[in-house]
């Protein structure tokens, strides 16, 4: 086939003609979900019929045979129980959660294959499910039983129905799961739509081809809408409707051959994203001089292959040079009669052969050229490398007869063709092409990215797509890719982006006229097709449509209805100051002014983003001061925290201690906590107009507190190596300085407790308790049983809290006038002289003598 013929064979879709030229083969997606090898197709295509065959399911809805199959898909291996709420499955089914509890539920149960065990909302509807499939569960340890799956077809299963029909969720990290193929199908008809795009992926190939049903079908639907309809186990018509829906989501394509007249030839059943998954396009089987042997279809009484046929070869050429798709499919119906008879096939076994160029001297030895002529230089080409140019017969050059070497692909044709030109070129005088762009040309994909969402957003401009070189067509993806990204952070639901940048490919190409009128794919696509055009300052705005929405722009008629009312009032304006104009020149006065009005706009913009400039001039400047300020107080901070780390202690001395260390903090902390002590006891004890009874209970709390002291110095004695605190001194130190801390902590909480205990039960405590007792037995709601259980639990609580309430108020009472006395003492004797002090000072023990006089 030559290859001009190869390059004007293409699919095409029932109502809309799709072409895919040739192009590299990408590499296999690892690991996806829906690249499922024969083996597990077969597997798990044999447990969804199974399921679905199930008696029980006869005449079921398909909302529930689908819930059958997502319950089965989710059901643990270990104890066959699935539990989910109603709405998720609702979601996972595209229906609202009142359905599914109304009909699914329902259905489920009457179909005796799920057990449902419901747990009531707040309305009395099905909320959360406990659901186990029977005949899933009971097929378990069957040997050769379809529905016997292991665990790992159980997860296999399980990622193919998210991949397909997974609702998408969002995480509490914020991670977000995409939906699946058809997740975001939902309403009337979405079960029906996702149960059918499950089985077909399940029946589709690596190739992404369906294999279609065979035997006489209804001619004005189609053999693609009657292998639909037989999966699903309905009508051709409703078939077709469910075909079209797939369709229109471009989750299917019908694509057919054409034939070199135009006309249509054979169709096929394509699911993209399976041969997406499987790292390879649409039509890769019928590429440009590509044949690929692929398994045998249903085949029509009409079409069936003869004895001496051979319908292992998939790939036939016919008179006209076109590549028809196997002899075993089905012509489409609505193709009125077949070309011509079918030839019988010529099985000619040819290995893969390593050629350079795909010219007719290869084979020749040396240097791979053909004969010595008079011009033999012009076999050079322009970098000085050996290429097979010159003048080709044009047989040679449109692809190999019958019998002929084949050539190793399209893309080394081309090259071998472009380096030939060069050199004749650069032979004849004309001017030399360099090879780097040689190189560029040879890297162009003519077909679209493996992605689907690429294949959908660019799909409209196809055609543009081919027309560009390889460096153009990467920067072209990418800037398809980044405004993918871009209109998905617009949209409330993800998975929309590819849909809107397709609408406005389409939207522009109209625009234009078509992609005949394109006479510069590349700067087109840049800087018109994938650019979103705001009429508006709203960022979801193109072409005055919001993105999220599809409606009509709420800005833009604002900003509409602005220009008309300044047109309206200018034109008010000219009719009162100057009546007698004619049309035309009222018209042209309107128009002078309306210039004058915006040119006064315009300028006020330009003084607004002035002043907008000079305003995040000065906030940026504020900002940059405040941080150097801050970054000021914290060096100066830090100096100065590194000052008072370097301080000696206050009390005994020791170097870098940050003007007091550890053991005086807690010597002083103990001082202060004692003083507290002896104020809580003689608070709670002491006639507070009797100094000396005072003083008393002060003391008496201070002797209690040192013979703690004592004791837990003791303890801690017994439970330490004594012979290491000698060594170290100032580690005994500060460990005596803590066990006293912690000591008299505990005093004091000790004293506080037995001084509120004892206020407590004072007269104004009690007074108080039996008031809040008796008011809270009148509360309205115990008016009825004042001397119930409920009413004088409610009663002794509030008479327990009165009575904290005036013990907490009497002890502060007390404190603040200890307090106030000690106050005035202490003045009293400031003003002592030294020498009447002093004696009194010399005859109190030091803690460190204390502490030597222990381990002496």
């Amino acid at each position: 086939m030559s290859a001009a013929a190869a390059r004007a064979a293409a699919f095409a879709r029932p109502r809309t003609e799709l072409s895919v030229p040739a192009g590299p083969v990408p590499e296999r997606v690892a690991g996806h979900p829906l690249s499922l090898g024969r083996d597990a197709r077969a597997r798990l295509g044999g447990a969804v019929r199974a399921l679905l065959d199930v008696a029980g399911l006869d005449g079921a809805s398909d909302a529930v045979r689908l819930a059958v199959l997502v319950l089965a898909s989710r059901t643990p291996s270990e104890t066959g129980v699935v539990e989910i709420r109603t709405s998720e499955l609702g979601r996972w089914l595209g229906l609202s959660a009142s359905y599914t509890a109304s009909n699914v539920v329902s259905g489920l149960r009457r179909s005796g294959v799920v057990s449902v065990e419901t747990a009531e909302g707040d309305y009395g509807q099905d909320d959360s499910l406990r659901c186990k499939v029977l005949p899933l569960w009971a097929a378990q340890d069957v040997v050769g039983h379809p529905l016997n799956l292991a665990k790992k077809e159980y997860a296999t299963l399980q990622r193919l129905v998210e991949a397909v029909m997974a609702p998408g969720w969002k995480h509490r990290d914020g991670r977000v799961t995409p939906a699946g193929l058809i997740g975001t199908r939902t309403g009337r008809g979405a079960a029906t739509d996702r149960l059918a795009l499950l089985l077909l992926v399940l029946e589709a190939r690596e190739t992404g081809r369906v294999r279609q049903c065979g035997g006489t079908v209804d001619t004005k639907r189609g053999r693609a809408a009657a292998t639909v309809a037989r999966l699903l186990g309905c009508t051709a018509s409703a078939g077709e409707r469910v075909l079209e829906r797939l369709e229109d989501r471009e989750l299917v394509l019908r694509v057919r051959l054409k034939t070199g007249s135009g006309l249509a030839n054979r169709s096929r059943l394509m699911v993209p994203a399976v041969a997406a998954a499987h790292g390879r396009m649409v039509g890769d089987d019928v590429q440009e001089g590509r044949a690929e042997a692929l398994e045998p279809e249903f085949s029509d009484p009409d079409d069936a292959a003869g004895p001496g046929e051979a319908p292992e070869l998939e790939t036939e050429r016919q008179v006209s040079g076109v590549p028809v798709t196997d002899v075993a499919d089905v012509a489409e119906p609505d193709v009125a009669a077949a070309l011509h008879t079918d030839h019988p096939h010529l099985v000619t076994p040819v290995s893969s052969l390593a050629l350079s160029g795909g010219f007719s001297g290869e084979g020749r030895g040396g240097e791979g050229r053909r004969p010595e002529r008079a011009c033999v230089g012009e076999d050079q080409a322009v970098d000085g490398e050996d290429a097979a140019a010159g003048s080709v017969s044009p047989m040679a050059g449109g692809g190999p007869l019958r019998g002929e070497k084949p050539k190793e692909s399209s893309v080394h044709e081309r090259g071998g063709q472009c380096a030939a030109g060069a050199g004749a070129g650069a032979g004849a005088g004309g001017r030399p092409k360099a090879v780097g762009w040689d190189r560029a040309q040879q890297q162009r994909r003519v077909g679209l990215p493996a992605r689907p969402a690429l294949q959908v957003a660019l799909g409209p401009v196809a055609g543009l797509w081919g027309r560009l070189s390889g460096w153009q067509q990467d920067q072209v993806q990418a800037a398809a890719e980044a405004e993918i990204k871009r209109l998905e952070g617009l949209l409330e639901h993800q998975g929309g982006g590819p849909r809107l940048l397709a609408d406005r490919l389409t939207d522009r190409l109209k625009e234009t006229g078509g992609e005949a009128l394109v006479d510069k794919p590349y700067g087109w696509l840049i800087r018109r097709g994938l650019v979103q055009r705001q009429a508006c300052t709203d960022r979801r705005c193109d072409d005055g449509i919001r993105l999220d929405t599809g409606a009509d722009c709420e800005m833009c008629g604002n900003v509409i209805h602005v220009r008309r009312a300044r047109r309206a009032k200018l034109a008010a304006q000219i009719d009162r100051e100057l009546p007698g104009l004619g049309d035309s020149e009222r018209r042209r006065v309107l128009e002078e002014r309306l210039r004058e009005q915006v040119a006064i706009e315009a300028e006020d913009l330009v003084w607004r983003r002035e002043q907008a400039r000079a305003e995040q001039a000065r906030r940026d400047a504020a900002r940059a001061a405040a941080w150097e300020r801050a970054e000021r107080e914290r060096q100066e901070a830090a100096a100065a925290e590194a000052v008072r780390q370097a301080l000696p202690c206050e009390d005994c001395g020791r170097d870098q201690a940050a003007g007091l260390c550890e053991a005086c903090d807690h010597r002083r902390q103990t001082e202060t906590l004692i003083g507290e002590a002896g104020l809580l006891a003689a608070a709670c004890s002491a006639d507070l107009s009797d100094p000396g009874d005072v003083a008393a209970a002060t003391a008496g709390a201070r002797t209690a507190i040192g013979s703690g002291i004592a004791a837990a110095w003791e303890e801690f004695l017994q439970i330490t190596d004594v012979a290491a605190l000698e060594v170290d001194p100032e580690v005994a130190r500060d460990a005596y300085a803590f066990t006293a801390f912690e000591t008299a902590r505990q005093a004091v909480q000790e004293c506080q407790a037995t001084a509120l205990a004892m206020l407590g039960q004072t007269q104004e405590a009690e007074a108080e308790a039996r008031r809040a007792f008796k008011a809270e037995q009148g509360r309205p709601w115990f008016q009825h049983n004042p001397t119930g259980a409920d009413a004088v639990a409610a009663a002794t609580e509030a008479a327990d809290a009165a009575r904290e309430r005036v013990a907490g108020y009497l002890l502060a009472r007390r404190l603040e006038q200890l307090r106030e006395q000690a106050a005035a003492r202490t003045k009293t004797a400031a003003a002592s002289p030294w020498a009447d002090r002093l004696p009194e000072l010399a005859v109190r023990p030091l803690d460190g003598d204390a502490a030597g006089a222990v381990f002496a």
